[in-house]
């Protein structure tokens, strides 16, 4: 016992000389975390279509970024052009859950510039709805009828910002087949919304 105690009175001398450096040391520990790294996926520009009959005359971006519709639709008649409808932003409250019969969104970049995105709605309803969550510059929109007309909302390539808008109302109630939709994202990020009510 009598040599257990000088021993512990060593180590426990040793221990107290070390344990400022090891305070020390624990100070000065750096803890580096990662940057953020915003990954950006090589994009694809085409040109875009329109097809004969389009009302629209005047020059159109030369190459946009082609986004494929998440849900395929079939329109069986052939397609015929409506005169076009100069848009008139109007600020709305999106219908009551109850009354939306279809949605779907699709996020555009500003990197991106010019996006033609597809929303196949395949749905019956009375009107249809833009909400924008970001700043976005619309060209145009064509909404496809079930008996083929194609309706092309003129967005005359103005800028909009955050907000639930009226796109078209049809209160006789139609089978709207497709949403096409060229725009470009103002902000780093842009999420348009398209909503069908009955």
């Amino acid at each position: 016992m009598k040599k257990l105690i000088p021993s512990l009175l060593a180590f426990a001398t040793v221990m107290i000389a070390l344990f400022p450096a090891v305070i020390a040391g624990q100070r000065r520990r750096v803890v580096v975390r990662p940057a953020r790294v915003v990954v950006r996926h090589p994009v694809r520009r085409t040109a875009v279509v329109v097809h004969r009959g389009h009302p629209l005359r005047r020059v159109l971006p030369a190459a946009v970024v082609v986004r494929p519709a998440r849900r395929a639709v079939v329109v069986g008649a052939p397609l015929v052009y409506l005169p076009s409808l100069v848009w008139r932003p109007t600020l709305v409250l999106l219908p009551a859950g109850d009354r939306l019969v279809w949605q779907d969104s699709e996020s555009i970049t500003r990197y991106e510039d010019w996006v033609d995105t597809n929303f196949g709605v395949d749905s019956h309803g009375n009107a249809l709805f833009l909400d924008i969550n970001g700043k976005a510059r619309l060209n145009f929109a064509e909404i496809t009828f079930a008996n083929g007309n194609v309706q092309v909302m003129d967005f005359n390539e103005r800028t909009h910002s955050t907000g639930v808008y009226r796109l078209l109302d049809f209160a006789d109630g139609r089978h709207v087949k497709t949403v096409r939709m060229l725009a470009k994202s103002e902000s780093d990020e842009t999420k348009l919304a398209v909503y069908l009510s009955k």
